[in-house]
Order: structure tokens, then C-alpha cells, then sequence
């Protein structure tokens, strides 16, 4: 120790802190069991967010008056005049070891569109810190989002480091979209602690579009497939559209987002009420662009998959209503189709749908050539996180990899009447 004998005992402790935390190894607190701190903070989209914004978290204790304040940024400095303060709906959720924990959400109403808001959430004097996000501008401006694959599996050692690439690339994400499979066991609370270690402060910016995967059900080994129903810790964890069809709240839903509609179809059940209330969604649409995502993909590339049931409830509809992009999960490979209708590749100028298949996760499957008659781009043992870029007139979908290098591309050009 003569080597530090003459300095003094702040520095080394100042110096051991840095070099923590340049190695990722300051950790922190879990908060007390009677503490309620909140934690697990999420924003998700509304159906109208030029003009509203849900946020959802988690309590180990509920407090006495569980709330989110928010103000526009211009006045964060006067926050303590200028915020406005909105109660929580709360429900109670018995966890893996039979603790009962809180789930809190909010829905701030009558924003202003293309507005940064600065908003925190707890229960005086338990307070997050203030976080931010962007309101949509209610016209048909550019904008962009970041799309994701199956994470599944070694969510924190690997997922975490796609997502904070993902925060390089996109910086400005309008929002962020899961195909599905966010864990390898959506019942388990320790694995949704995981996915929330992992994404970090993120989705306290970027909102989270998620769709539910097998993953998010209980094995089918375990529990019969006609009884199996998502996971009771989904909707508490989301604020999500409930304007999908009775019983799939919030696990199907629809939201319009600057000329853009986006429509989360649940591959698990009930395909045919899915797929008459997507007919009734598209009839109504008066989006430039419409983009649907389902965990279950249309044209399957792994050799485990050989199920043709969205091919022949879903593709009709599509083609009808000329859909742009299908993005999915499921089968742990990448794969881009040609664009498509009736099943094949379109010729000439005719209008067809692109589908994409994506993986951000370390787990493989052997990928069938099945249909590589309608691929334009397959691959396989590739962690991708995708960005998509809308304007009027074009859309341009890139892949990434880990090192931030784009892999394949397509850009779809909307004929304007």
C-alpha cells in the first residue's frame, strides 16, 4: 500500500468508482420491499399519439397517491409551477415467489402535437427522474422507428449490446417495435426483470410497440394449446390501443403515426375474429402506409415450420388492401421477400407486399428453402436490428448488424394519385 500512502482516501475511492464504471460494473440499488420506488418506467403509443402518451411502471409497495407529472420541456425549469400531475390506475400482480408487487399507468391526455414533453412518475416523495419524449406531429412528416426480432434468449449479456447499438444508429427513433419472443418465458417475472435490465433507460424515451409471441404464453407442454391464454404480467406492464377485438386487449390493436397505419396482429389465437377486425381496420384506413406486424411469420423460412394458416387467413386480406410491409419474428433467421401478391413475386409496376422476418437474439434455426422462389435476401446466425424510414412518398427498411453495418436494404415507392 506505499504507493498510495500519500494520497488522499477521496481520490482512490473517486478512482475506484470511474474504473467501475468504465468496466459496466456499478450496479444499483434494488430498492427495499417497502420502498416504492418506481421502476420498470415504459412509454407506449397511443392510438392517436400526436395528442396523447401512456406510460406504465412498477412499485414494490403502492403508495398513497401513485401519479405522473409532466410538463413541456420549455418549463422543465419551473416544473415545480408548470407540471401537471395525473393519478394512476394501479393494479396488484402476485409475482413468482408469491410477492404482490404494484403495476401503474397513465395516459396524458390533450397534448400538444410535435411537442417534447419532460415527465416523471412515482409517489410523492418517490419520484423517477424526468425522462422525455416526443409527441407525433399529427402530418404526414418524415419520421423513423427501430424494429426488432426475437431477443429470447441472453437478453441482458447480448440483447442489451443491440440495443444501445440500435441508440447509435437511431437516436431519434419515433418509437421502438418487438416482433415477439422479448423472453424466453413470459410467465417468469425474473426474465421480464431481465428484458427491463437490458433495455435500461431506453424505453423511458423511445416508446415500446411490442407484439406477444409464443413466448410470452406458457409452454404448450405444460398447459394445453386451447387454454393457453398470453401471460397475466403483459397488460400490466403495457398500456397499449384497446380497440383490437373482445379478448385480445391489448395484444391486438391499431394506431395511426404521421401517415402511417400500424396495425399488431397475436399470431397465438383467434385468427379468424383477428382477421375479420383487420378487414374492418384496413376498409377504414386512410394512412399513405400500412405496416402489420405479427410474431408468426406468413412464409416460414426454418425447417422446424411447415404452418400455412396466416398464408390463407391473412394474404387475402393483405393483397386486397395492399399492404406495404409485414414484419415478423418466430423463426430465428432473416429473410426479405420479393414483393408479393397471391402468393407470388409481382411483375412490372404492379403493387405487392414486402415480408420480413427478423432476429436480434443468439439463437438459430437451420433455415428450409422452401420459399426461396419469393425471397429477395435470406440469412442466418445474425443478430439484426432494422431501422424504417417513412415519408410520403417512400419507405426505405434497412438491416444492421452488431457492428453497426447495414446488411441488406429495400426502399418502396408510393405512387401519389
Amino acid at each position: 500500500m506505499k504507493r498510495f500512502e500519500n494520497i488522499p482516501l477521496r481520490r482512490i475511492i473517486a478512482g475506484w468508482f470511474l474504473l467501475l464504471v468504465f468496466t459496466g460494473q456499478v450496479f444499483t440499488e434494488t430498492p427495499a420491499a417497502a420502498d416504492p420506488f418506481p421502476e420498470r418506467i415504459v412509454l407506449n403509443l397511443t392510438q392517436t399519439p400526436h395528442l396523447s402518451q401512456a406510460v406504465s411502471w412498477r412499485s414494490r409497495k403502492n403508495g398513497q397517491a401513485p401519479a405522473a407529472q409532466i410538463v413541456p420541456v420549455s418549463h422543465l425549469l419551473e416544473a415545480e409551477s408548470h407540471a401537471v400531475t395525473v393519478k394512476a390506475d394501479t393494479c396488484q400482480v402476485k409475482i413468482d415467489d408469491q410477492r404482490d408487487v404494484f403495476h401503474h399507468s397513465v395516459v396524458f391526455e390533450s397534448l400538444l402535437p410535435d411537442t417534447e414533453y419532460a415527465y416523471r412518475v412515482g409517489d410523492d416523495p418517490h419520484w423517477s427522474e424526468w425522462s422525455r419524449f416526443n409527441t407525433a406531429s399529427g402530418r404526414k412528416d418524415p419520421f423513423r422507428f427501430v424494429f426488432f426480432g426475437d431477443v429470447q434468449k441472453e437478453v441482458a449479456a447480448l440483447g442489451s449490446q443491440l440495443f444501445r447499438t440500435a441508440v447509435m444508429v437511431v437516436p431519434d427513433a419515433a418509437f421502438w417495435l418487438f416482433a415477439g419472443d422479448m423472453m424466453d418465458n413470459g410467465p417468469d417475472d425474473r426474465e421480464w426483470a431481465e428484458f427491463f435490465d437490458a433495455v435500461s433507460w431506453m424505453p423511458k424515451t423511445f416508446p415500446l410497440v411490442p407484439v406477444p409471441g409464443n413466448h410470452e404464453y406458457p409452454d404448450p407442454r405444460i398447459i394445453p394449446r386451447n387454454e393457453r391464454r398470453i401471460t397475466p404480467l403483459w397488460r400490466p406492464h403495457f398500456t397499449l390501443p384497446d380497440n383490437g377485438p373482445p379478448g385480445l386487449e391489448e395484444t391486438v390493436y391499431s394506431l395511426s403515426y404521421q401517415g402511417m397505419c400500424l396495425i399488431v396482429l397475436n399470431g397465438n389465437e383467434q385468427m379468424d375474429a383477428q382477421a375479420e377486425w383487420l378487414e374492418t381496420v384496413l376498409s377504414r384506413n386512410t394512412a399513405t402506409w400500412v405496416i402489420v406486424a405479427v410474431h408468426q411469420p406468413v412464409y416460414p423460412i426454418s425447417k422446424r415450420r411447415h404452418i400455412t394458416t396466416f398464408q390463407e387467413a391473412l394474404v387475402p386480406i393483405f393483397d386486397r388492401f395492399a399492404v406495404d410491409l409485414v414484419l415478423q419474428g418466430h423463426d430465428h433467421g432473416y429473410a426479405r421477400t420479393k414483393p408479393l401478391k397471391n402468393h407470388q413475386p409481382v411483375t412490372g409496376t404492379e403493387k405487392g407486399t414486402v415480408y420480413i422476418i427478423s432476429n436480434s437474439g443468439p439463437k438459430f434455426y437451420t433455415l428450409s428453402d422452401r420459399y426461396d422462389h419469393l425471397m429477395a435476401r435470406t440469412g442466418s446466425k445474425e443478430m439484426l436490428f432494422h431501422t424504417i424510414e417513412v415519408d410520403e412518398n417512400t419507405l426505405r427498411f434497412t438491416a444492421f448488424d452488431l457492428m453497426r453495418q447495414p446488411v441488406d436494404e429495400v426502399v418502396i415507392h408510393k405512387s401519389m394519385p
